[in-house]
């Protein structure tokens, strides 16, 4: 063997070993499919499958209460995607208010659309039981009632303790199934319309402006999700991109198939008829076809659809505490990220917070009025971080404006007094008309209640606050 062998073998061996390439973990968050589900599947849950009986009591004026908050749930799409781009943040209404406005505002938006996120759940949960008892507890028994809410509360809660992977393969398998279920209804019961059942027009005893106005505050919960991707920005890969087409794209989808289907349900059932049953798309099903077999197979698609709807507001309960609790504004433990992935603490204590609103709202009651009771509860708390996050947008687009010229300055600024008029009408008319004193005010105690308690948290975590990031550059 020649020496340069020799120096060159002894060269070679000096040399580190090779590393092995380590595998890149799978990216689990949501992609571009499974953003939309998550909007779509959260804005659709039980809450339009229920709401013609909800709004029966006002008459199929409420087409009109319907087509006015579809406006405003576009507008909040539009408002949202917007400040998605600027500031794809996790908590979404939470992150706006905090950055535009400082910890304190950003505290109430946050506590707010918490108590938002587990009394929808609750409400939807009780929507949800409505179609079950078609199959058990026909009779409507009150404790078995409050044990099929808890199952359906649960269920999904442990779906999400499992992990984000699994979270998303139901969400996306429930939506579809879902939106088939209103586009059937949507499309086909068109063809079953009796114009004599939009007759008379407004059955609630009020003038025309009172009663259009209550059926937005109840039509708002059907729509309460448009935010859903923006507050779960963290578990959206590519959040700039995704994150505004996701919810303008499910928003409108649903949008589409939500005024179509409400409009066949007053057409093929009269307002005494939907007011009467607790399973007005099972109602319709049986009208159009006859016998009771239709009306089983819409309560099966709706008793899923509850379900997946339940299983994306579950995660959402978490993400909202995760993020502000990261910020120091909740405490410590709703930071904490179990072994799958996911924020366990926020997930358990969400789910216990709606077993007890759910205990609380059955006491006396029927499954019907606690349904409505927590719809209109759930758009007040809802009302608050959407009108902060439309002055948020106002504000940073002022300030934009006279810093240097930007495009889109009138739509923005218009889309966003729009968002901030549509909040205020929400709050304005969440009262649960035609019930007695307590009942009639129940969403505005609850939600003042629920709310009050966030004042010793807030006195507590003052201390840990971080504070507020800058104001990103308009994009």
């Amino acid at each position: 063997m020649t020496e340069g062998a020799v120096y060159n073998q002894d060269e070679a061996s000096l040399k580190p070993p090779a590393l092995k390439a380590v595998p890149k973990p799978p990216d689990t968050r949501f992609g571009p499919l499974q953003a939309v589900a998550l909007i779509m599947g959260s804005i659709i849950g039980v809450g339009i499958f229920n709401l013609p009986s909800s709004l029966a009591s006002y008459g199929p004026i409420t087409l009109v209460s319907m087509g006015l908050t579809t406006i405003g749930a576009l507008t909040f799409a539009v408002l949202f995607a917007s400040l998605s781009r600027r500031l794809p943040a996790d908590g979404g209404p939470y992150a706006y208010g905090r950055v535009a406005f400082g910890n304190g505002i950003g505290f109430l938006n946050a506590w707010s659309y918490w108590i938002t996120a587990w009394s929808g759940n609750a409400a939807i949960a009780v929507g949800w039981v409505l179609y079950v008892e078609r199959f058990i507890n026909k009779g409507q028994n009150t404790f078995g009632s409050i044990a099929l809410v808890l199952v359906g509360l649960w269920l999904p809660a442990f779906v999400n303790l499992s992990g984000v992977k699994n979270m998303g393969s139901v969400q996306v398998g429930t939506t579809i199934l879902k939106f088939a279920a209103l586009l059937f209804m949507s499309t086909v019961g068109l063809f079953y319309i009796s114009s004599a059942n939009y007759h008379p027009w407004n059955v609630s005893g009020q003038t025309a402006i009172a009663a259009i106005g209550g059926g937005m505050a109840i039509a708002l919960f059907s729509y309460l999700g448009v935010e859903t991707a923006s507050v779960a920005a963290a578990k959206v890969r590519d959040p700039d991109r995704n994150i505004p087409r996701a919810t303008i794209l499910g928003t409108l989808a649903t949008a589409v198939v939500y005024m179509l289907s409400l409009v066949a349900i007053f057409g093929i059932l009269p307002s005494s008829t939907l007011a009467a049953t607790s399973q007005p798309f099972s109602e319709a099903a049986n009208a159009m076809f006859g016998g009771s077999w239709p009306g089983d197979v819409m309560a099966i698609a709706v008793i899923i659809s509850g379900l997946g709807a339940l299983n994306g507001w579950t995660m959402i309960c978490a993400e909202m505490p995760l993020a502000a609790a990261n910020d120091g504004l909740f405490p410590a433990p709703f930071k904490q990220i179990s072994s799958k992935g996911v924020p366990a603490y926020g997930i358990v204590a969400s789910t216990v917070l709606a077993s007890i609103a759910i205990a609380i709202n059955y006491l006396g009651t029927s499954g019907e009025t606690v349904f409505t009771t927590l719809v209109l509860m759930s758009g007040i708390t809802a009302a608050v971080p959407y009108g902060f996050s439309a002055i948020a947008q106002a504000k940073w687009r002022w300030v934009d404006h006279k810093t240097v010229q930007t495009p889109r300055f009138v739509r923005d600024m218009v889309i966003a007094v729009v968002a901030l008029v549509f909040s205020i009408l929400f709050i304005f008319y969440s009262r649960n008309s035609g019930h007695s004193f307590w009942v009639y005010w129940a969403p505005f105690f609850l939600a003042g209640g629920a709310l009050l308690l966030g004042i010793p948290v807030y006195m507590a975590q003052r201390g840990h606050m971080s504070k507020p990031g800058p104001v990103p550059a308009y994009r």
